[in-house]
């Protein structure tokens, strides 16, 4: 008996879809056919490019200005320091200036107490007197004797004898007038003034504080003599220092003014050498104007020497230069070597161009060649080449061999 097809069955619904599609293709065939073939084709075009773009390692050839710098960090100090001492000891009894007091040379820094300073200058001056006055009397004695002699008086051996006391008292008058003369010169060093002009940045005792001159000279104030003009003293390696000069421009920045940065000149490498955990450095001072006194002695510099420049040049990362071969990516290089040419990707062809290096920093180096255009990519390495002596994949994103 056969089965019974209601309007109602779904597989009768299903069933009558497929058909209709099936009729729709056979009677429009051709137009099937042709969007196929057009589809297949946009296919085989664009993806053969994006093959061919993606079947080398290239970097990217970019265009602005390249800096070769030093860098290295430092202490900023005024030009002139002067460390202000005591020649004598005692307490200390007046102080006329503190931190940050401008002064002007001869004006009084501070006082010791002088008691026991003048309690010498009257001890040797009671000496002294005492001196002239033996010194007097052995001149009369021997003046007389000398008379005496003459006349025949008196032996020749008692003239020469009050001769010799005169002349011994005459030195111990000379000795005893320089004993006064220092204890009134360390009385006058009781009295501390200023060498210099400048201002006060350290002050390193108080009122009533103990001054102890006996065996090395104390320092009391220390005087900058001109904070308008500051200088920079920073540690250069002995792999750098070749290459910095005197009047090489410097930019620096502080902590203190972090979105800033200053500028300066270098004046003087210092050739004296300092071995810091087996690596030698040598000092570099440069020059810093402070006109504007913003910049304090004690700051750390981060300062940058500029060794060279160059604006508006062509460069690539350091990383396009290391391919020692084209036989992995080119079939025929003509003779040309990485060493004197480049392989560009341009326009998805290779392109050998000539090429010098010219200024080289740590990350990238110039390229001088008349025949880059904007957009040119070096290529240097092939997807998928296994690295060899002669040629290297290299990784961009890494800056060296792929491994």
């Amino acid at each position: 008996m056969k089965k019974k097809i209601t309007p109602n069955n779904p597989n009768v619904k299903k069933t009558s879809f497929i058909k209709k599609v099936f009729r729709f293709i056979w009677q429009k065939k051709w137009w099937i056919l042709l969007l196929i073939s057009v589809f297949v084709g946009i296919k085989i075009f664009f993806g053969d490019s994006t093959d061919k773009k993606n079947e080398f390692v290239t970097v990217n050839i970019t265009h602005g200005d390249l800096k070769q710098v030093v860098s290295a960090t430092g202490e900023i100090k005024p030009v002139n320091t002067v460390n202000v001492g005591s020649q004598v000891s005692g307490t200390i009894d007046n102080l006329y200036v503190d931190f940050n007091s401008k002064v002007k040379k001869g004006d009084i820094l501070l006082t010791i107490e002088p008691s026991v300073l003048q309690a010498s200058v009257n001890e040797a001056k009671a000496s002294l007197d005492s001196a002239i006055s033996q010194r007097d009397l052995a001149k009369s004695e021997f003046e007389r004797n000398e008379y005496l002699y003459d006349e025949g008086f008196i032996s020749r051996a008692e003239m020469e004898k009050s001769e010799a006391a005169y002349e011994q008292a005459e030195q111990s008058v000379n000795r005893m007038q320089s004993q006064y003369d220092r204890a009134v010169t360390n009385l006058g060093y009781a009295t501390i003034s200023s060498p210099v002009d400048g201002t006060v940045i350290s002050r390193k005792v108080d009122v009533g504080q103990t001054v102890a001159a006996s065996f090395q000279t104390p320092d009391l104030f220390e005087i900058a003599e001109d904070l308008t003009k500051m200088q920079i003293e920073t540690a250069v390696s002995e792999a750098d220092i070749g290459v910095i000069k005197d009047n090489q421009p410097v930019s620096f920045t502080v902590d203190a003014y972090p979105t800033e940065t200053f500028n300066g000149v270098v004046k003087q490498i210092r050739l004296s050498p300092t071995t810091t955990s087996n690596v030698v450095v040598y000092t570099v001072v440069i020059d810093v104007d402070n006109s504007d006194l913003r910049l304090m002695p004690g700051m750390t510099a981060f300062v940058t020497i500029i060794i060279s420049e160059r604006d508006n040049i062509w460069k690539a990362p350091n990383a396009a230069f290391l391919v020692r071969s084209f036989d992995n990516f080119i079939e025929n290089a003509n003779g040309a070597t990485p060493a004197s040419h480049m392989a560009i990707l341009r326009n998805d062809e290779i392109v050998l161009i000539p090429y010098t290096k010219g200024l080289s920093t740590a990350t990238e180096t110039e390229i001088i060649s008349d025949e880059i255009k904007m957009g040119d990519k070096i290529i240097v390495g092939k997807n998928g080449a296994k690295s060899t002596n002669q040629t290297q994949s290299m990784n961009p994103m890494r800056g060296g061999p792929r491994r």
